[in-house]
This record gives structure tokens, sequence and C-alpha cells, in this order.
């Protein structure tokens, strides 16, 4: 008989519980797995008496059975999880339900045939914890996760002029030095916790970084050309969330219309839900996945961003519902001071965010909803690009247009196209060549205002001449301003999409 829909109830998701046709005696490895990957996780619970395709056979002798359950518990687990054993009919047939408790002491594992094993759950199975994975239930044995721990750098070392710049404009007032204790910058033991070296000006956790990348098609190996446009971001997380963002519109458009009392917009993408994309990225990932970065790839028709690390408690976010997935923070001193600074709320609705910020476009034709994917080691969200389907309907009309003009001006349209590639090559490589000086010019001011063109030279690695000729174009396009005297004047940003990008909304 199949299992009925109360057991179904009972069970719930597939990371939460198991099940076994029989208490295997011989063999207690098969569902003693199960047991320790429960405790190191959420709980759960294991159900015997079922085979793996849901057919209800019970067991012969379940009170035996279950006292062979608690010697096998109390004799090869260690440390000894807390448990519940409960005996259920079901039409007849006599089960057993395993209530296993998530511990506080882990890892726990399993010790039996030589080996001393530690196992946790990803999707509906228990599997041999790898070396990252254990390092975190060693920490959250302790009650500690990595941004909490003191880091391997002296806080009188670090300088923390964007956090105190983005703290003034969020909450308008100044950053005081005690703050540094209070926001867990600096732990009680005085020492700087990686949290406050992650938020350091130029953080030293070198692993700590975004790569971003506009590729040319809709694959990284679409026989398009190179990349038309990459930075790689370090330093300050805070300032990398506002740089990647930053990067994603500046690689972006927008569609207008007007309508009867107002103009509508329509961008490439939601900035709200590029910007708690990239923000969960930060936050949320795992630090402890040494060289392993996250990554935001844009292409014509989408845009994917990656970070390391998956669910906390080994779900599978594609086999979940996005909307009720409870907040589980890998890094929460670090979601704490994003919070502080109003970049996120506490609560942790970013995929909820995600969400609503493209429901508002979901009447347009082929409209697609925000994706999620996990697995053990990596969470992918993809964010479709609303404008692309238009773009295509424009350019194949384009195209009937330009066909029917005959062979001659197909002649002349040939050379016409390689006249354009030749100069979108070049446009590409000056275009690429702009926007990194621009990027690293409004840091070195955001962190000095005071410097000169020959500072920014040296930092750049670039002539004067250049510098020179960027900040003429800069200053043309009124994004960036010189206030003051050759000598004590100072640099301002006037670009309001960089420079307000943290504004109160």
């Amino acid at each position: 008989m199949k299992m009925d829909i109360d057991i179904r109830k009972l069970i719930g998701e597939a990371t939460a519980y198991d099940k076994k046709e029989m208490v295997e005696v011989k063999r207690p490895k098969s569902w003693l797995k199960s047991v320790s990957a429960f405790a190191n996780g959420e709980g759960g619970v294991l159900v015997f008496g079922i085979t793996d395709d849901d057919v209800v056979v019970g067991l012969a002798h379940a009170e035996d059975d279950g006292e062979t359950i608690s010697e096998n518990v109390k004799t090869k687990l260690d440390p000894v999880p807390n448990i519940n054993l409960e005996y259920k009919e079901v039409e007849e047939a006599k089960l057993i339900l395993l209530h296993v408790q998530s511990s506080d002491e882990t890892p726990c594992y399993y010790i039996g045939d030589k080996q001393r094993i530690a196992y946790i759950r990803i999707g509906n199975e228990s599997v041999v914890a790898d070396r990252t994975q254990l390092r975190n239930l060693v920490m959250k044995g302790t009650g500690r996760s990595y941004d909490t721990l003191p880091s391997a750098y002296r806080f009188e070392d670090m300088a923390f002029s964007r956090l105190k710049s983005i703290h003034f404009k969020r909450l308008n007032r100044s950053f005081e030095d005690n703050e540094f204790i209070s926001w867990g910058i600096i732990g009680e033991d005085g020492r700087m916790t990686n949290a406050g070296a992650l938020v350091a000006d130029d953080s030293p956790i070198r692993h700590s970084r975004v790569f971003c990348t506009r590729w040319n098609g809709l694959t990284m190996t679409s026989g398009l050309g190179e990349a038309i446009d990459d930075v790689e971001l370090e330093g300050c997380v805070i300032g990398q969330l506002q740089d990647a963002v930053t990067f994603v519109r500046n690689n972006s458009h927008k569609k207008w219309w007007k309508e009867a009392d107002h103009r509508e917009e329509l961008p490439d993408y939601p900035e709200r839900a590029v910007t708690e994309s990239i923000a969960n990225a930060i936050i949320h990932r795992s630090y402890m996945e040494i060289g392993s970065e996250v990554h935001v790839d844009m292409y014509d028709n989408r845009i994917e961003i990656y970070s390391p690390g998956g669910m906390m408690d080994g779900s599978l976010i594609q086999q979940l519902d996005p909307l009720t997935v409870p907040s589980k923070r890998r890094n929460p001193l670090l979601a704490d001071i994003f919070s502080r600074l109003d970049l996120m709320e506490r609560r942790g609705s970013g995929m909820k965010k995600i969400i609503d910020a493209y429901k508002r476009y979901e009447r347009f034709p082929n409209y697609h909803a925000p994706e999620f994917s996990s697995n053990a080691s990596e969470f992918h969200v993809t964010l479709w690009n609303l404008n692309y389907e238009q773009f295509l309907k424009d350019a194949t009309k384009e195209g009937k247009e330009f066909l029917k003009e005959g062979k001659e001006f197909l002649k002349e349209g040939k050379e016409f196209l390689k006249e354009k590639k030749e100069f979108l090559k070049e446009e590409i490589k000056y275009r690429k060549e702009f926007l990194k000086a621009q990027r690293g010019i409004y840091k070195i001011i955001l962190l000095d205002p005071h410097t000169t063109i020959a500072q920014m030279a040296a930092k750049l690695n670039l002539s004067d001449r250049q510098i020179r000729k960027y900040i003429k174009r800069l200053t043309d396009m009124n994004l960036i301003v010189r206030e003051g005297g050759r000598k004590t004047g100072i640099w301002k940003i006037k670009d309001t999409d960089y420079d307000n990008f943290f504004a109160p909304e």
C-alpha cells in the first residue's frame, strides 16, 4: 500500500526526513549516517518500515527494533544526539519514527568499522562532510561563526574610511571609535574579528573578491569576441557591493515611453533585485572556501550571480518555495553590520525582495521570474533581462528591412559591417579602459578627496597625461568636480548613480 497523506505531512521536506524499509542490524551505518546528518543539521525524522518507493510495509517486531535503534545510537554516535522514538500504526502496519534533534555539540560522528565520520544532509541524501563543511561544524559546536572569529590581522594596521563614509550618508551621523567594539569589528578580547577585516578599506582577506564580467553574447564561449567589460573588486565588502551594482548599471540599458501623465521606464534589470542578489552573495557566502569568489556574469539576456556555499541546512533551494524559506545567516555579524547601515533587513528577506522587484513587470510579454539554485557548495541567482525579447524583435525587424534593399545593398552592408566590427572592437577596448579608470578614480577620491593627479597616476599605474584625459572627460560629463584652488581644493564625485547609491530611500 502507498504512503498515506498523514505520513507525508509528518515527514515534511526531503531534507528533513529519510526512510528505511527495515532496521539493518548488521549494517547500522546505512541508517546511522542519516542520524548523524540530522544532528549536524537542522534535525529530522527517520521513518522505518517504508520502502524507497514510498510503500508502507511495516515492521514485524517494532518494539525489538526500537531497542536496537536506541542501543546503536548510544554506542555508535559521538556525541550522542537527542532522539525520540515514536511508534505509529498505518493501516495495521507498524512504523517507527526516529525524531533527531539538531545538536549544539557538533560534529556528531558515526564511530564504527574503525571509522570516525561526520555526515551532513544535501537534498535528500546523507553525505560525508568535506574539510570545509567539517570546519563549519566545529565552529557551530563552539557557538561561533567565521565572521566572529579573531582575524590574523591587527586593527591598528587597518583603515575604515569607506565604512565611516557610508555610515554618515546612511545614518547622518559620524561613526564613533567606541562603535568598533559594539559593532563586533573588535572582539571582547581586543582583537579584530574577521568581520572587521572584511569591512576594512584594503581588506587583507584575499579571497574576499567579486569578479564582474559583461560577456558578449549568451555564453562565455559564444565566439563573439572577448568580454565587453570586466573588473575584479577587492577591499571593503560594502564598497564591493556599491561597485558591483555600479558595474551592472553601466552595462545595462533602460527603455522608456510616455504615458498620459508620466514617463514609464523599463530597465534591463530592476536595481533592487540586482542590489539584493549581490548583497546576499557577499553577506551569506562561505568565506571558508579559500580560492573561491563571488561572480557576477552578465550576458545579453541574463545576469548570473554565483556565491560559494550552499544552503546552510543542506536543502536545495530549487526544491523549495523561496518566499517561505526561513532566514539562516551564515555570517551573522557581517549581516548585522549591513543591517545597521540600513543596507539589508535583519529578517533576511532578500529572496522575497528580489522576486517582488520583478513582479511589477510580470504583465510584460515573455516575462521571466528570477531563478534560484544551489548544491552542497554553491548558490546561484539568475536575473533575466526584461528588454531582451524586445531587443530580438527590433533586431529581426531591422534585418528584414535590410534584406529588402537587394543584393547590392547587401554587398555594401557587408563592407559596412566589417568597418563597424573594427570600430566596435576599438570602442570596446576604449570603453573598458575608461570604465576601469573611472572606477579607480572614484575609489581614490572617496578615500582621499585631496589627492593629486600625480598620486592618482601612481596608484593606477598610468601616466599623468592619461589621468588628465580621464579627469577632463569625467569633468565634462559633470561626474566629478574640483572645488577650491589647485593646491588646497578637493575633488568631489557628482555622479549620483555612484555617490548617492546608499542614500536613504
